[in-house]
């Protein structure tokens, strides 16, 4: 199969979790996502930081997915070849990751208090949802005419994006907003256990991500 510019994998993986790029934002970055979960914690809105660690980590497992996908074809579906101050996985820099940190407890602001509430003859968490996906997967249009991100497949895009990627992301994020709260625990808590594992073998012991 032909892939689009195939050498920008080996550039990413040139740079996967080297120092060399390091910028001091990173670490500003890292505070104003202390600081929006901070803000939370003391209006005791668990539902918004329920929201965020849900689509955090979400985008996680698909982060790894993407990277194991490269380790077996030699290919990632995204890459991030250039423009980061720090690559965490083929897929994903700190900037991204730390605009995913955010995403959810942000959008989580756009819903209605009624979960039942309709709009246009949809439930509004599955109508705000598709509505994000859609914005997201546009701003990728955007993003893929940057050097910083890549789609290596010819077939990959914007709606294959939007439809295996940011709809499961908000639809995440949505309805883990008013899950009960020992669901919320328990879901999230497995899938955060499931994301450090991961990362813990394919990168840690094996080293294939």
């Amino acid at each position: 199969m032909q892939l689009n510019q195939p050498e920008l994998t080996e550039q990413a993986l040139s740079i996967l979790r080297k120092g060399d790029n390091f910028q001091w934002y990173f670490i500003s970055l890292f505070a104003f996502v202390i600081y929006v979960y901070a803000v939370e914690v003391e209006k005791r809105n668990w539902k918004s930081i329920a929201a965020g660690l849900s689509l955090y980590a979400t985008h996680w497992l698909y982060e790894i997915g993407n990277a194991l996908v490269q380790h077996f074809s030699g290919n990632a579906l995204w890459t991030v070849p250039t423009g980061t101050s720090f690559l965490l996985l083929i897929g994903v820099g700190w900037e991204l990751s730390m605009m995913f940190a955010v995403c959810g407890v942000v959008f989580s602001k756009l819903l209605p208090s009624d979960p039942c509430m309709k709009i246009l003859g949809i439930n509004n968490r599955i109508f705000i949802a598709v509505a994000n996906a859609a914005l997201f997967s546009v701003f990728e249009i955007f993003l893929v005419k940057t050097p910083a991100f890549h789609w290596v497949y010819p077939w990959w895009g914007a709606f294959p994006v939007f439809i295996t990627v940011y709809i499961p992301f908000f639809l995440m994020c949505n309805f883990a907003y008013d899950w009960k709260p020992k669901i919320q625990i328990r879901v999230i808590g497995s899938l955060i256990i499931i994301d450090i594992m991961a990362m813990a073998v394919f990168a840690g012991i094996l080293k294939w991500i």
